[in-house]
């Protein structure tokens, strides 16, 4: 096992890679985010690395894709179910309101752009949407009966749909996801690909 290290601002990686290599590991993860985690995974590829590697839910943007274009080729990672709405069973209960919303942030900011980020916020006013008509019934916004009702209405909230989940939350589970929450993805010709 070798562990090395990047900066998000360097532009090589080659001594790391090339230490890492040495150590002839199966699979490499690169904890990174954003473009910047493209840097170690090229240098991988330019000196002939051809095991797995593994990404974090971090790159999860087009932009990643678009910066590391071919070389990402079979590149795993795990992200949240809206970056591979379309390609969810037909059963599977986050599918729609994934597909709804990736219409939705689509529509304004281009084909192919969205990203789990934005869909965290939604699924916050969704849990929110579903929160506040009880939190109402107790206490007006702005008042300390509403603040309390409006968070045992989020820690009694269950069965929400979300695009990254189905939530179900407890005075001890503010995150309220499960397994659902994550999926396996490959990056196969430029594009993300549902790992079943």
């Amino acid at each position: 096992m070798a562990n090395e290290r990047f900066a998000r601002n360097d532009t090589s990686a080659t001594a790391q890679a090339l230490k890492l290599m040495s150590a002839k590991p199966d699979a490499i993860l690169i904890a990174g985010s954003g473009t910047p985690a493209v840097v170690p995974q090229r240098a991988l590829a330019e000196r002939g690395y051809k095991g797995l590697i593994y990404q974090t839910h971090g790159v999860a943007n087009s932009d990643f894709l678009r910066v590391g274009g071919k070389l990402l080729d079979n590149t795993l990672l795990p992200a949240g179910p809206v970056l591979v709405a379309a390609q969810l069973p037909a059963d599977n209960p986050i599918r729609k309101v994934a597909l709804g919303y990736t219409a939705k942030y689509e529509a304004i900011h281009g084909k192919d752009s969205v990203s789990l980020f934005g869909g965290y916020a939604w699924d916050a006013g969704l849990l929110l949407q579903a929160a506040a008509p009880e939190a109402l019934k107790k206490g007006k916004p702005g008042t300390p009966e509403f603040r309390a009702a409006l968070r045992d209405a989020l820690e009694a909230s269950k069965n929400v749909n979300g695009v990254h989940g189905v939530y179900n939350m407890s005075a001890t589970d503010h995150l309220g996801l499960d397994q659902r929450a994550s999926v396996m993805v490959k990056i196969v010709n430029g594009a993300w690909k549902y790992q079943p």
